[in-house]
């Protein structure tokens, strides 16, 4: 007896910005897994997400937004990674097993909130091209980019014993880390000299094709 297999809806779009680290996150992903998705432009910097339009596909106006072939639309850049993974499994990006799986998000997530929220804040509060959209306070910027200044510190010496973050291969949590540092220059959060591990690891991702997604 044969079981039916579920198709899964195919990725029709992807609402994207070129500038931001979020898609770019989901480019990278879906770059690894070799799937071409044609993408929609939203100017962020021209207000684009909080027009109507924009806020019918997402009403958070954020990207990414990720349309499928059925008019699904994903949103979170990890959630729409996951589905991509279950899309195309190969490449494993996300883990080959349970424990594995876990070790991968808890990485990344640890990422998310220890690296990308505060160099997120360090750009918003201290970066002119949020002068005249919030009210900024350097003061906390500039402490948020000190926390990540140390995350990157800690991630160097973790990485003088492996060669990527979660071990011995390219996961999600290498993504999610490299688009945080690529993220972080406008914000003066960049590789320090002596952090010759991480450096290694950088050079490695920036090497591959994806990084270019």
């Amino acid at each position: 007896m044969t079981t039916a297999t579920t198709r899964l809806p195919t990725p029709r779009k992807l609402y994207d910005n070129r500038f931001a680290p979020s898609p770019r996150r989901v480019r990278m992903f879906a770059a690894e897994k070799g799937l071409t998705i044609p993408r929609v432009e939203i100017d962020l910097g021209a207000g684009a997400g909080q027009q109507a339009e924009f806020l019918t596909i997402n009403p958070q106006g954020q990207v990414p937004v990720l349309e499928l072939d059925d008019g699904t639309r994903l949103t979170e850049s990890l959630a729409i990674c996951r589905y991509l993974e279950a899309l195309q499994p190969e490449p494993n990006l996300l883990g080959r097993d349970p424990l594995e799986a876990a070790r991968i998000e808890s990485e990344a997530l640890r990422l998310m909130f220890q690296c990308y929220v505060p160099t997120t804040q360090a750009f918003r509060h201290t970066h002119r091209y949020w002068a005249d959209r919030l009210k900024q306070v350097p003061e906390y910027g500039a402490q948020a980019r000190e926390q990540v200044l140390e995350r990157w510190q800690a991630l160097d010496r973790d990485l003088a014993s492996r060669e990527w973050l979660t071990g011995e291969r390219f996961t999600l949590a290498d993504i999610v880390a490299f688009t945080t540092l690529e993220f972080g220059k406008p914000s003066g959060i960049r590789l320090q000299p002596e952090q010759v591990n991480l450096k290694r690891w950088y050079e490695q991702v920036a090497s591959r094709a994806s990084a270019s997604a």
